[in-house]
C-alpha cells in the first residue's frame, strides 16, 4: 500500500519542495508539497490534508494553520523544526531533511 506524504512550509518555494524531491520516487511513497501562505506555489487545502496519510510541517505555526483548516488533522502532523533560512536544494537543507526524515523512512 502506498503511503501519501505531504510536506508543508510557508511559500512552497524552498523547504517543502526540497523535501518532496528527496522522497519522490522512493518505493511505497506518493509525495506532494504545499505552503500555508495565500500566494504559495501550491496552497495547502482541506483536500490535500485529507489526501495525506502523514503531514510534515516545517515549523509549529504551519501545524497550527493545518489544524485551523482541519481540526482533526493533528494526529497525522509531525513538526520537523526546520526554520525558514534555506534556499531550495541548499546542501545544508538537504542534510537536515535527510537526518530528520530518516527516522520515519530509513536512509534517504
Amino acid at each position: 500500500m502506498v503511503k501519501r506524504v505531504l510536506f508543508v512550509c510557508s511559500g512552497n518555494l524552498d523547504r517543502s519542495p526540497t523535501a518532496e524531491a528527496l522522497l519522490r520516487g522512493k518505493e511505497g511513497l506518493d509525495v506532494k508539497s504545499a505552503g500555508t501562505w495565500k500566494n504559495a506555489h501550491t496552497v495547502v487545502s482541506k483536500e490535500l490534508i485529507d489526501w495525506a496519510d502523514m503531514i510534515f510541517a516545517m515549523e509549529e505555526h504551519h501545524k497550527e494553520v493545518l489544524r485551523e483548516i482541519d481540526p482533526k488533522s493533528g494526529k497525522k502532523i509531525i513538526v520537523l523544526g526546520v526554520g525558514d533560512n534555506y534556499l531550495k536544494n541548499d546542501p545544508e537543507l538537504v542534510n537536515v531533511l535527510k537526518e530528520k526524515l530518516s527516522k520515519y523512512f530509513g536512509e534517504i
